[in-house]
């Protein structure tokens, strides 16, 4: 079948089918919302019949209206889209039929008609491929006029007869814009002939002074020929045009000689030659020696803007014609010709930059309003769990299992909250312009087991096959930021995870694609899922922020849509690509390639003994009562001895006043009144006794940055901690801390 024959059968098929539903007294809206229901109808052919229906939920889907109507006759309407239905106001196509008396000339401004169908049959006479456009006013239901947009097609077909299938959109605001733009166009032009209209009064006055005609026509010329790169002397009466200024355009037809010429002859010569096929009837009719007499009644001159076509090239012209003689019916005039590119240029690029800022700030405001949306529903949701179950712990107080299985649940709500708001900030952090790597040896076979290790229980608590596979890494001693990496994975692998249904498959691979060199080698690391796959046309938003082709509760995946959006950030920061591929209901394959320098492994270090803790001595310096409450509690209960300060300058006082040796550690929060965190340990480092100097600080602090964390650093502290506490880091921070200040 040919292109040209399939629209006739799918509209052949649509057809039959609305035939058959009117036959059997079926109405359209009705059946389609039915999902379809052929019960009960004769199908001569089922097959053509399911076509048409799909057919037809696909433009009831469109957002744009969609019309077919016969051709002939009444022009008789045979059917309307729901967007068309709801550009006139109706209600269902009942409505619409009654409003328009079933007809097209009935949907169509009475004042239109008839321009609109002369148009309409000039243009598919004229097409190759019988289209046409139109624009043209309605009247809705409500009474309002509107104007509508009208891209049609014409078939022609032996066994429906001649048709029109449409494409129709609401142009009342974009019309109304162009319009707008239009009249300012005009006052800006309006006000530039003004301009000019002073100099050639100007040259008037000069003329009753001097009293010389010939002067006075060489003065005009002289003032347009400024910008213009022909310009012409013609005598109306005479039918003449003699050349002042000759272009490359013109100087042919004049042999390259200023002598004189027919004035008609010379413009249908160079209308034919030079002017777009579009424009010369235009022209054509504007340059008339009568048109010109008739244009100029009243005014001293009149411009036609067009295009010409030199080379192959468009190019846009002004041909401005002045009233030479001022006394009677013109019959001397002064033509001047100018390319006016630059300033159509800058007009259509002034359009195109505020089309590209309206866009833009339409995306920002579609995805700021997608956060807003997503996050207002994905923390309300931990956060009702945590306080439906701090309720219901409340009521169990003497039930332990009770109470246990409800800590367990509040703990899974908490981290659930913790890991949105770490992944906002860790966005916001990204696009600060903050974000630097910290390069150091890495062990890549170490660092995928941890992460395979680390995501078997989320996996085996979806029944999920988790495989990891580093058989192909011949050298897996690098050199790249370790955390960076490791984040990247993890955030790749926690949505394979979330994505992948309950019996699906995961693997985790880490690949060297090319031979070891001098500089080192490219790795790829694979994340490949039998998911729920990705939708093509989802797929080229996958790393946009906020951006999920299911919300919340459409897909019961918690989120912000923010994981991928982060990866894609840490792949820029290491200079390495990622790609993806997936196929919807197949699952979806993350490739991460990274070129990365090799390192020498260093030889192996002994085990390092574990520092005792308990009965060590801990100061926290915490202004907010609750935290504080929970970080002596939770402390005393690994065995400190916990002592507290408000702020750091009551802090620095207690060790200042305390025996040396006293207090063992330090854990600080950052942002306190009187002294935040940064300057009670630089004055503690400043004490004048060493060993109340060199006491080990830890920062404990919701400001997660790295940038914050570098500062603890400058400041003098030996680690720096996040907020909520986290018992493990905490236990093998201040391990670590203890141990370097005792060796």
């Amino acid at each position: 079948m040919s292109h040209q024959e399939r629209p006739h059968r799918l509209i052949e098929h649509v057809l039959n089918l609305l035939n058959l539903l009117r036959r059997s007294n079926i109405e359209i809206n009705r059946f389609m919302d039915s999902g379809g229901d052929f019960a009960g109808l004769e199908l001569p052919d089922v097959q053509g019949a399911q076509m048409a229906y799909e057919i037809m939920r696909f433009m009831d889907e469109m957002p744009g209206g969609v019309l077919i109507y016969y051709a002939g006759g009444r022009e008789d309407i045979i059917y309307a889209n729901r967007e068309l239905l709801h550009i006139f106001q109706c209600r269902n196509l009942q409505e619409f039929r009654e409003l328009t008396g079933n007809s097209f000339r009935g949907m169509v401004h009475p004042e239109d008609l008839e321009a609109v169908e002369r148009s309409i049959w000039e243009q598919v006479s004229a097409s190759q491929y019988d289209l046409d456009y139109v624009e043209y006013r309605i009247i809705r239901r409500d009474g309002e006029i509107r104007w509508i947009e009208d891209y049609g097609h014409f078939i022609h077909s032996e066994a429906v007869g001649d048709l029109f299938y449409v494409f129709l959109g609401d142009a009342t605001e974009k019309l109304a814009r162009r319009q707008t733009e239009l009249d300012l166009l005009l006052s800006q032009r309006k006000a530039r002939e003004q301009q000019l209209q002073s100099v050639i009064e100007e040259y008037d006055k000069e003329r009753s002074l001097i009293n010389q005609e010939y002067l006075r026509r060489l003065k005009v010329i002289e003032g347009l020929s400024i910008n213009y790169e022909s310009i012409f002397y013609v005598d109306l009466e005479k039918d003449q045009i003699l050349p002042y200024r000759l272009s490359s355009r013109t100087e042919h037809a004049f042999e390259k000689r200023f002598q004189p010429r027919r004035f008609s002859l010379y413009m249908a010569d160079y209308i034919q030659t030079w002017v777009c096929p579009e424009d010369r009837e235009t022209m054509a009719g504007e340059l008339t020696r009568q048109s010109i007499r008739e244009r100029l009644a009243g005014k001293t001159t009149y411009y036609i803007n067009y295009r010409a076509l030199s080379g192959g090239e468009l190019q846009y012209l002004q041909l401005r014609v002045v009233d030479a003689g001022h006394t009677g019916p013109a019959g001397q005039v002064v033509i001047g010709c100018r390319r006016v590119d630059e300033e159509i240029q800058h007009e259509m690029e002034q359009k195109q930059m505020l089309a590209e800022a309206l866009s833009d700030a339409s995306t920002a405001i579609a995805a700021k309003n997608a956060f807003l949306s997503n996050i207002s529903h994905d923390m309300r949701t931990p956060l009702n769990a945590i306080f439906g179950f701090s309720s219901l712990v409340r009521k169990k107080a003497g039930d332990p299992e009770a109470i246990h299985h409800y800590a367990e649940k509040l703990e899974t709500a908490s981290l659930q909250l913790l890991e949105m708001i770490d992944k906002v900030l860790e966005l916001s952090w990204n696009g600060s312009g903050d974000p630097q790597t910290a390069e150091s040896i890495c062990d890549l076979r170490t660092l995928m087991e941890d992460i395979h290790a680390g995501f078997l229980p989320k996996a085996a608590e979806k029944d999920l096959s988790f495989s990891l596979d580093c058989g192909s890494l011949t050298q897996s001693i690098v050199f790249c930021d370790q955390e960076k990496l490791r984040q990247l994975l993890m955030y790749l692998v926690n949505n394979a995870i979330t994505y992948t249904n309950t019996g699906g498959s995961i693997s985790l691979t880490a690949a060297q694609r090319s031979a070891a060199g001098e500089h080192g080698a490219l790795y790829h690391f694979i994340v490949e899922d039998s998911g729920i796959g990705i939708d093509p046309e989802f797929i080229g938003h996958i790393f946009e922020p906020f951006s999920r082709a299911q919300n919340t509760t459409h897909s019961g995946v918690h989120g912000v849509g923010l994981g991928l959006t982060i990866a894609k950030n840490i792949v820029d920061m290491l200079g390495g690509s990622i790609d993806v591929r997936s196929t919807p209901g197949r699952g979806t394959v993350f490739t991460v390639a990274l070129r990365l320098p090799f390192r020498n492994a260093g030889p192996e270090t002994a085990p390092v003994s574990a520092v005792p803790l308990s009965g060590k001595r801990v100061l926290v310096a915490e202004d907010n009562p609750i935290n504080l409450e929970i970080e002596i509690e939770l402390l005393q209960d690994l065995g400190f001895e916990v002592e507290s300060a408000r702020n750091g300058k009551d802090a620095v006082e207690l060790l200042r006043q305390a025996p040396p040796g006293h207090y063992d550690l330090v854990l600080m929060d950052i942002q306190m009144p009187v002294m935040d965190g940064w300057k009670a340990a630089e004055a503690i480092r400043a004490l004048p006794d060493p060993l109340r100097a060199q006491v080990p600080v830890i920062a404990l602090s919701a400001n997660a940055f790295e940038s914050d964390i570098r500062k603890s650093l400058s400041h003098g502290m030996d680690a720096h901690l996040t907020k909520p506490l986290d018992i493990p880091q905490l236990l093998k921070t201040v391990q670590r801390v203890l141990r370097e200040r005792r060796t």
